[in-house]
């Protein structure tokens, strides 16, 4: 296999210096080129054209955000955001991501060298997650306003399912491409929709920024999960950036609980743990949804559900961005049917039907 070409776009000389030398350490990649902006990347890339094209969005002469949409517009290229964790930094990203981004890694304001010397694992996969992308799903959307850990270690596996209730809950898991594709989602669902529960993979800070630009453009309620939530109809809720959400049963009613644990499936929130939590708390009475993303995450959960009596869909491959997550649920025998991803709306609509 040919190596993965990657340029790296930032105005900090230790990130470039450290991005090329981590990132070169990989053999699956290849770093042909690191500038200090936009303008300087463009000469770069009339040279030599990259696979991969890891950004900073805060930078003289032209911002990142400028530079991404020219980019989409013109040439497709996956484009990877090395962003800075600070709220400020989570809002400009969801730009980024909105105008044809394909993932996110983060870096500190402080011990910046050791930082991304740390996580070399999680750099080179986000590049190589990158460069399998589907450019051609990454339409950019409007601006209308270690040890791989198995469920186990958050909670048990559930041995049989509650019984029914009239409350109808979907849960959706996803990961790279999966801003794009929620967004198309959640804001074709009518306010009368059932209760939904999402983890997105994302940094802590960054989900934040991300339920207050869907509650923006969606008629539904959206916003970052918070321990005790309750699930209602009309209203979705994310699992926070760096914990685990589970769904709870108290009564009636259902219920979010936030907590810490270690990553599940190398993820925090991880989707395997809401899944196997949806499996227990709502067995039949659960829709369960697995979405583009790279890796496995997800699968065994939904295979839970699925065997606990929950309906089970799974993105079809011709419109992920990624088709890692709904292809490994697929192989375990957890995805009922696979659908393109402008059909799930009309799907958790139908499951309200179904389930009464």
């Amino acid at each position: 296999m040919s190596l993965i070409k990657v340029l790296i776009i930032d105005d900090s000389a230790v990130v470039r210096q450290v991005l090329t030398a981590t990132l070169g350490q990989d053999p699956a990649i290849e770093v042909i080129g690191a500038a200090a902006d936009p303008v300087f990347a463009m000469d770069k890339m009339n040279k030599q054209w990259p696979d991969v094209i890891v950004l900073d969005v805060e930078m003289p002469r032209m911002d990142g955000i400028t530079f991404l949409k020219k980019l989409m517009a013109e040439h497709p290229t996956p484009v990877v955001i090395c962003s800075t964790l600070t709220e400020k930094g989570a809002a400009t990203t969801m730009q980024a991501l909105a105008a044809g981004a394909v993932s996110i890694v983060t870096k500190p304001q402080l011990n910046l060298r050791q930082f991304l010397t740390d996580s070399s694992d999680e750099l080179a996969g986000a590049v190589k997650a990158a460069a399998r992308a589907n450019m051609k799903r990454m339409v950019p959307s409007s601006e209308r306003a270690p040890v791989k850990l198995t469920a186990d270690v958050i909670l048990p596996a559930s041995t049989h399912a509650m019984a029914r209730t009239t409350e109808n809950i979907v849960a959706i898991g996803t990961s790279t491409g999966g801003t794009q594709a929620l967004e198309l989602v959640l804001t074709a669902l009518p306010r009368v929709c059932p209760g939904i529960v999402i983890v997105q993979h994302m940094p802590e800070h960054f989900t934040a920024a991300f339920a207050e630009r869907l509650n923006r453009l969606c008629e539904i309620e959206v916003r970052e999960a918070k321990n005790g939530d309750r699930v209602i109809p009309g209203c979705a809720l994310i699992a926070p950036g760096g914990r685990h959400m589970l769904l709870k049963r108290s009564g009636a009613q259902y219920l979010v609980e936030i907590v810490d644990g270690p990553p599940v499936s190398r993820h925090r929130p991880s989707v395997d743990v809401l899944f196997r939590s949806v499996a227990r708390s709502a067995g039949g009475n659960a829709l369960g949804i697995i979405m583009t993303g790279m890796g496995d995450d997800g699968a065994r959960g939904l295979k839970e559900m699925h065997d606990n009596g929950a309906l089970t869909l799974g993105q079809n491959e011709e419109s992920c961005v990624v088709y890692g997550m709904p292809k490994e649920a697929f192989k375990l025998g957890a995805v009922e049917r696979e659908l393109p991803l402008e059909q799930i709306p009309a799907a958790i609509l139908q499951s309200m039907h179904l389930r009464r």
